[in-house]
């Protein structure tokens, strides 16, 4: 008798539970629209053996995102960067770079042929309605950092067969393409170069997307000059709410906007919110950037070490994380600003991108219960999580030559 009324007990609690998930405003929204996160930096770990098939634990040192996780997070697509390190600006560092983003690309095929039951590779936005409709999720590919293009205009085309449908221009230093918003030596081009002119005008012919993240002002104002199509910042936010350089004023989001282009907001704490820091803090990071070259020119082995004194700093000295409320204040203001149709999100996970409450991919239903609460409506929601961004890349798509 003991363990039939458990028995009831337990199909009750689950009747109650499955009634109420299917009933949750989430969760139906989840299940209606298609979600995008137009910038994870995860192929860093899977080049170092990182496994994206299986559940991994965040809080254990398992990266943010990986593909089991996507599907309890309900995020349905998402682009892998493939990320190249910049080091100084000769023939063997180029063939280094450029070798190193092949092998990033081999391995990105490679893991999501391996999972081929969950995921696929998108190359546009129909692949990725198709891909959740038959259960899986979307891996699309974008580059970051054209360093690895070195002078060679014919790698545009090449790496766009590869599958990349982005390239974001620069990183964190100057390159031969563009200036960096960050670079500490300050402007070498004043803007794009010679060869970043080139560069544009090549991904307008092919179809890929622009992305502006991380490049100067002056070179943002150059691509939207040339560029005859709109243009994307998948990681950016804005400089109104939170004074960084990486992220954009208002004048390049109205700018951006008027072209038809969208700015994909991300998690990367100090981009979300001004973060205090000690003098403790400051003098110790100051020492790490000194002893390791501000993390330019450096080898894999010395890179690593580096970030490795990085992260002790972060783990002896915790700072209080921004919130999804914090990141939405940057959704609101874009809205405010040029409306509904020209923001997105790109969470920069295993990049940077973390949030108190949406510490990797399985918390991502955080952010729309956020935008719920604040009242935007189910059609509002599904062009932030990815028909804005979609929009754009299908118009890219349309207009190009190739």
């Amino acid at each position: 008798m003991v363990p039939f009324i458990f028995l009831i007990f337990a199909l009750f609690a689950f009747t109650e539970l499955h009634t109420n998930t299917k009933n949750d405003p989430v969760e139906r929204i989840h299940r209606n629209i298609l979600t995008l996160d137009t910038h994870v930096d995860t192929p860093m770990g899977m080049v170092r053996g990182f496994d994206v098939g299986i559940r991994n634990d965040e809080g254990l040192g398992g990266g943010q995102l990986d593909f089991p996780r996507m599907k309890e997070g309900g995020l349905d697509a998402a682009f892998f960067a493939v990320f190249v390190r910049q080091r100084e600006r000769n023939p063997e560092t180029y063939t280094e770079a450029y070798e190193n983003m092949i092998n990033t690309f081999s391995v990105i095929h490679r893991e999501v042929a391996k999972y081929n039951e969950m995921a696929g590779i998108a190359l546009n936005p129909n692949d990725a309605y198709q891909l959740k409709e038959e259960g899986m999720v979307a891996v699309f590919i974008g580059l970051e950092n054209g360093f690895s293009l070195e002078y060679k205009i014919e790698r545009v085309q090449e790496v766009y067969d590869l599958g990349a449908r982005y390239i974001g221009l620069s990183h964190t230093s100057n390159n031969q393409i563009s200036d960096s918003s960050t670079d500490g030596g300050g402007s070498e081009h004043n803007g794009l170069s010679d060869f970043g002119k080139q560069v544009v005008k090549e991904m307008n012919r092919i179809g890929m997307l622009i992305d502006v993240s991380h490049i100067s002002d002056e070179a943002f104002w150059d691509v939207l000059e040339i560029s005859e199509h709109p243009v994307v910042a998948t990681h950016s936010n804005a400089r109104a709410i939170c004074d960084h350089p990486r992220n954009l004023t208002d004048e390049m989001v109205i700018a951006l906007a008027e072209r038809g282009g969208v700015v994909q907001i991300t998690f990367l704490p100090s981009y979300v919110k001004t973060i205090e820091q000690k003098p403790e803090v400051l003098a110790a990071r100051r020492a790490v950037r000194e002893k390791y070259n501000n993390f330019r020119n450096l080898d894999d082995e010395t890179m690593a070490e580096g970030w490795a004194a990085w992260q002790r700093i972060n783990e002896e000295y915790p700072v209080k994380l921004p919130t999804v409320s914090d990141f939405v204040d940057h959704i609101d203001h874009i809205v405010e600003l040029v409306g509904i149709d020209y923001v997105g999100i790109g969470s920069d996970f295993d990049g940077g991108g973390i949030l108190e409450d949406c510490r990797d991919v399985s918390e991502m239903k955080n952010i729309t219960r956020e935008l719920l609460a604040r009242g935007y409506s189910e059609e509002d929601i599904e062009k932030i999580w990815s028909g804005n961004f979609f929009r754009v890349f299908n118009e890219v798509i349309a207009t190009s030559s190739n």
